[in-house]
């Protein structure tokens, strides 16, 4: 006996739905790697195109040298004199930037503890970081010497209010739960600060320590411009006057390293002694 078909005359069988084809492993791996490698590729690219628009419209290298050209300018002064004006850049950018913590931080301490306090040096602290460090600089080189001195104090100018403004924001966004709870415990008020708000700022300080390092390699240039006799923004300002830009920007490539430099040294750090208070993709 012939079997029967269920399906109807002239009907085609049900089509299964269509699925798209899982990604290729090929492909999964050249994207990742494209997001690996996208800002260093981007960089190579510009040197590449900064490189041929130098060469093709023959620009005059005293006005905007190529990355070739940069390259000649290392060499064109001795090792010893790059490291002699490196050294004196680095040693105030971080004597300044060490005196900004210092005085930042109990600073915010004393601002989150009172509210006199914070109603009468806030407005203060506005004022002096409104002021054009670039303005008050010669004021500062002239009462206080042609020293380091007054180089230190106008990069702690510069450094220090981000560290102040959010290490007083931190402390005072402390749940207040957890200002409750300590209460409850009959914690004094120096437990409840170094205990409780501090390590719960801690995220805030160490953002604004490393805003701070770039701006105290800022400071220490500007005050090199004003006042110096060594140093990499006395460099630069040295080379542009005879028109040797390869070589400032030879300098500009040195403070970009040493700004970074800092940025990521205080990374780690914040790796090393405050894990915890690193975003959970950071850690």
């Amino acid at each position: 006996m012939s079997s029967l078909t269920t399906s109807a005359p002239g009907s085609s069988p049900a089509a299964l739905p269509d699925k798209a084809p899982p990604p290729r492993p090929v492909g999964r791996r050249a994207l990742a790697l494209a997001n690996r490698f996208a800002p260093a590729l981007a960089f190579v690219a510009l040197l590449v195109a900064w490189e041929a628009g130098c060469r093709l419209f023959k620009v005059p290298a005293f006005l905007l040298p190529s990355p070739s050209m940069i390259l000649v300018g290392f060499s064109e002064q001795a090792p010893s004199i790059w490291l002699k004006h490196t050294w004196a850049t680095v040693h105030i950018a971080i004597t300044g930037y060490l005196v900004a913590i210092a005085v930042s931080i109990p600073l915010a301490i004393a601002l989150a503890s009172s509210k006199v306090l914070s109603r009468t040096l806030y407005p203060m602290i506005v004022v002096v970081h409104a002021m054009p460090i670039v303005a008050i600089a010669p004021i500062i080189v002239v009462t206080l010497g042609a020293s380091d001195l007054p180089r230190v104090v106008i990069t702690f100018l510069i450094a220090f209010f981000p560290i102040v403004v959010s290490t007083t924001a931190g402390l005072m966004a402390t749940p207040e739960e957890l200002i409750e709870l300590s209460r409850s415990l009959r914690a004094d008020r120096a437990r409840e600060m170094f205990h409780i708000r501090l390590p719960f700022a801690l995220p805030y300080i160490f953002s604004a320590l490393r805003i701070s390092t770039t701006l105290s390699v800022v400071g220490a240039v500007v005050a090199e411009f004003v006042a110096a006799e060594h140093g990499l923004g006395y460099f630069i300002q040295f080379s542009t006057s005879f028109f040797k830009i390869n070589q400032g920007f030879a300098a500009l490539i040195i403070l970009v390293t040493i700004s970074l430099t800092f940025f990521q040294l205080v990374g780690l750090l914040q790796r090393v002694l405050a894990p915890w208070s690193l975003p959970r993709s950071e850690r």
